[in-house]
């Protein structure tokens, strides 16, 4: 389903052009417009999907199928060190727009990306308690 104001929908649909480098029937590989670095590469699935909180997960996994295959041709092709792969949900993560898009973010030695974080220091006790939750949850 599309929704009228995104531009990811709009992308997906062809009312806004993109530099598309694969498209299937359920996802959109493109050039990002805003690139971290050469050759950042977005995928974008064509139904829109807020994030990953809505994504049924049969869908996830082709799309992260597809981001493999996607990393593994960018590493041959762009000469690049490393890969960060990105994906952020909900404003305090960082998400800008509310259409699930994964990053593929080549890395060189030279370039002035980061994505640095404090690490905590939760005791043993604090990660069971969490681990067994979410176990659980399963």
């Amino acid at each position: 389903m599309k929704q009228e104001d995104c531009i990811f929908c709009k992308i997906a649909s062809g009312e806004m052009n993109s530099i598309t480098i694969l498209e299937n029937s359920e996802f959109k590989v493109m050039l990002d417009r805003f690139p971290a670095t050469r050759g950042h590469v977005l995928i974008i699935p064509k139904e829109h999907v807020e994030s990953i909180f809505e994504m049924e997960p049969e869908k996830a996994g082709r799309l992260f199928q597809l981001a493999t295959q996607i990393a593994q041709v960018m590493k041959k092709e762009l000469d690049m060190e490393g890969m960060n792969v990105l994906q952020n949900n909900g404003s305090c993560a960082g998400q800008t727009v509310f259409h699930f898009h994964l990053h593929l973010i080549p890395r060189y030695k030279e370039d002035e990306v980061t994505f640095k974080w404090k690490a905590t220091e939760p005791t043993e006790e604090e990660l069971l308690m969490i681990g067994n939750r979410i176990a659980a949850a399963l």
